[in-house]
């Protein structure tokens, strides 16, 4: 069977509408890239780099209100303590390897220089998950020409998802992983708004893998599908990246970074020691002027008893990407042989029925 996405397969999980992609990009003006790099001279490279673009490039001096949760903090994403002090995203987003989180920080802040973005200061977000189970990560493949292909990449609409982009050699729930994305409408008395998901999923245990409730992992376990290690290494990291349309203040968007716990828990995670768990959310309902002489700019919010839909919004989003990551996933063949094989699409349609039929 050829790879698909969840709802390809007659699997639908969740109450709320998903947007027209189901993606991330359902969210007007925001923006996906990826750089891919694959090959096997001189030195083995299944690696790469994704960018979320907010306002269409115009987030270096439209500012939208950010807010960020660790789960479990073995991990790194930059820029995190500039926004917990004054609650706005000033930057593209670039997610890639543990090891070129400096590159890819580095090139972001010369691609603002260079187009004229900014004239000042940049600390933008990068995070990180590790792929040097299939990736020679200690031979820096990214380069900044990497990070600058996927920002001219970027672009709205469907989402590549799988083995592309920083996800290209990421392995989750022991299956080929790698990036996801989702996305729900919801309708408040405030009106209605678009919330998306990405995911860059590099996590999780066989064992605790589940579809909407049903234990996929423990009927697709080693004896079906091997797994990609002999022994079993530190369960991995997830970084999570949410936005909506909706006029949310940073506190606000806090507790949407919280909630993807909720999506990660729904498909088996707990947030091992080894994991970095690392979620951001932004709002781009306000606008906040980068450079401004304005005495005051003037903010709109929704009443914190209209979130709740949020939250829901939030849980499918990043339970349906993290799914989508693998389903789209395919077998990868890496770094001394080592292999990550993709989820079987019939026979993760198999145990469905046989729960769900």
């Amino acid at each position: 069977m050829t790879r698909a996405r969840l709802r390809d397969l007659g699997i639908i999980i969740g109450q709320h509408p998903t947007g027209p992609h189901n993606a991330l990009t359902d969210v007007p003006g925001v923006l996906v890239g990826h750089s891919t790099i694959i090959r096997d001279e001189p030195r083995i490279a299944r690696t790469g780099v994704t960018v979320i673009v907010p306002r269409e490039g115009h987030i270096w001096t439209d500012h939208a209100f950010a807010g960020f949760h660790s789960f479990n903090g073995n991990g790194e994403m930059t820029g995190v303590h500039w926004i917990a002090e004054s609650g706005v995203l000033s930057s593209p987003i670039a997610l890639t390897n543990t090891g070129q989180v400096g590159t890819a920080h580095e090139a972001l802040t010369i691609y603002g220089h260079e187009k004229g973005f900014t004239d000042t200061w940049a600390l933008p977000v990068v995070a990180e998950t590790y792929d040097g189970w299939l990736n020679d990560m200690p031979a820096f493949h990214v380069k900044h020409e990497h990070v600058f292909e996927a920002l001219e990449h970027a672009r709205s609409g469907p989402v590549a998802e799988g083995c592309v982009g920083s996800g290209t050699g990421m392995i989750c729930h022991d299956f080929k992983g790698g990036i996801g994305t989702a996305s729900r409408v919801v309708n408040v008395a405030s009106g209605a708004f678009t919330v998306g998901a990405l995911v860059q999923a590099n996590h999780g245990d066989r064992e605790l893998f589940r579809v909407d409730g049903v234990p996929v992992g423990r009927e697709i376990d080693h004896t079906r599908v091997p797994l990609p290690w002999g022994r079993q290494p530190p369960l991995g990291s997830i970084i999570v990246i949410i936005t909506t349309d909706a006029p949310l203040l940073p506190t606000q968007c806090n507790r949407l970074a919280q909630r993807a716990t909720v999506g990660l828990a729904r498909v088996g995670s707990v947030g091992h020691n080894g994991s970095g768990d690392l979620f951001l959310a932004f709002a781009t309902g306000n606008h906040i002027p980068g450079r401004s002489h304005e005495a005051q700019v003037a903010l709109s919010m929704l009443p914190h008893h209209h979130l709740n839909d949020f939250f829901e919004a939030v849980a499918e989003c990043v339970e349906e990407a993290i799914i989508n990551s693998i389903v789209a996933a395919e077998t990868t063949t890496g770094l001394r042989g080592n292999t990550a094989y993709a989820l079987p699409l019939d026979e993760l349609k198999r145990v469905w029925e046989k729960y769900r039929g």
